[in-house]
């Protein structure tokens, strides 16, 4: 890994891409020390300190909605509108034709996301400032009559579309997936006090038991990563003009895990969601709508069984729907075809597109169990021992840090992979 990095620093383009990378992630930490006006820091200091069921929310903030900076809502108003156009893509006939449009699709399709995301985060804001409100957190309270509650509301709303737009910046000009390195950071940037906790335990058991975990978790992250099923293709032998291409033997490399760190993103997106919206609704004066709201607020908690099993079962479920997105049996067995490859024993067009089906459902359930595993284990082993409970959150951040570490460093090498095979063609 570490010649990988040192190699990336002797190219200049993947040097440049990675201080633009890094350069980005410090425009984002800079934001997220600007507070929101309006908020009084000891009462909100105070909320923290005495509710630790919001503490997974303000993981993937990077810190953001404990001090409530005007990037408090984080990637989680443009992950949230992903998922809404995603899912659409299979109910709407539209979409779906336009899924299949190639670049000019993928573009239409994103700048939907992105309009999507306004209103989200617009919602999301709301639904965070009445719920400080309640508490006394916000100064003079929050109103819709008032025009310091609007400003505070659409400030929240323009941080979110910034960070949007950084993500994007990464993934154009950058390195990996910039959603992920977003959440990448503001995980990373809580890492100092996390650890300072861990480490103030007064028993040495604790300490042990977090360090075994982070090394199992580590451990298995990268096996799944770098698992593999390999699909032999031969090519026939093709006729080119007067010339005559002879068939070559290679094969079709399938990871075990195809979504990468997303399953988990979308998960604890869809978590935090209803926790939001519990948030908010527990301060209503009707008491039916409160009780319902601390009900669901209770069952979604992250030191809970049951949250536990959603986490799990949301994990495996998001696997397997963003792998489908991600590889399309039709078409690699289309394009296999017209480029003259075929799996041997198998016939070109459908029989291949129903094998490669086969072999993507099969692999991809070991990698969504795994995942799932390794996802709620953290919660589990604070369920067992309640002075263990701070794991859970410190055992999805690691989910997500090692997972786009590995991704990154995947990428790397392709790149470097790619500047080599450069350097012999000339």
């Amino acid at each position: 890994m570490f010649d990988s990095l040192l190699n990336a620093f002797r190219s200049p383009d993947i040097r440049r891409r990675i201080l633009y990378v890094l350069g980005i992630l410090i425009v984002y930490r800079l934001l997220a020390q600007v507070p929101l006006p309006g908020v009084d820091r000891a009462a909100l200091q105070s909320y923290f300190d005495n509710n630790s069921a919001i503490g997974l929310l303000d993981l993937f903030a990077g810190g953001g909605l404990s001090s409530l900076s005007i990037v408090a809502l984080a990637m989680n108003p443009y992950i949230n509108a992903s998922i809404i156009v995603t899912l659409m893509q299979g109910v709407i006939p539209s979409l779906q034709a336009l899924s299949r449009e190639g670049e000019y699709g993928r573009n239409r399709i994103n700048q939907y996301t992105r309009y999507l995301t306004v209103p989200m985060a617009l919602l999301q804001g709301f639904g965070i400032l009445s719920a400080f409100s309640a508490q006394g957190i916000i100064v003079g309270g929050f109103s819709l009559a008032s025009a310091e509650s609007w400003i505070q509301m659409i400030t929240l709303t323009a941080g979110a579309v910034v960070l949007m737009w950084l993500g994007e910046l990464i993934t154009e000009k950058g390195i990996g997936n910039g959603i992920s390195f977003i959440i990448f950071a503001g995980i990373v940037s809580r890492a100092p006090t996390a650890l300072s906790q861990i480490l103030s335990r007064p028993q040495l058991r604790d300490i042990i038991l977090f360090a075994v975990l982070a090394v199992v978790a580590v451990f298995v992250i990268i096996y799944i990563q770098e698992g593999q099923r390999r699909i032999p293709i031969q090519y026939a032998s093709r006729v080119r003009g007067r010339r005559m291409y002879q068939g070559g033997q290679t094969f079709l490399p399938l990871r075990v895990n195809l979504a990468g760190v997303i399953p988990i993103i979308f998960a604890i997106s869809i978590l935090q969601f209803p926790a939001q919206l519990a948030l908010y609704f527990t301060a209503s004066p009707i008491q039916g709508v409160k009780d319902v709201a601390t009900f669901i607020g209770g069952l979604i908690a992250p030191n809970t069984l049951q949250y536990a099993l959603l986490y799990f079962v949301l994990t495996v479920g998001f696997t397997y729907f963003y792998t489908a997105f991600t590889f399309k049996p039709d078409e690699t067995a289309e394009n296999l075809r017209k480029n003259g490859g075929f799996i041997p024993g198998i016939r070109p067009g459908r029989p291949t597109q129903d094998y490669l089906a086969r072999v993507v459902f099969r692999i991809t359930i070991a990698g969504a169990l795994f995942l799932g595993v390794v996802a709620v284990a953290p919660v589990i082993v604070g369920l067992l021992d309640a002075s263990l409970q701070g794991i859970a959150l410190g055992g999805t951040g690691l989910l997500i840090v090692v997972s786009v570490v590995v991704e990154t460093m995947k990428q790397i090498e392709a790149q470097l992979m790619m500047r080599n095979y450069e350097g012999f063609i000339r």
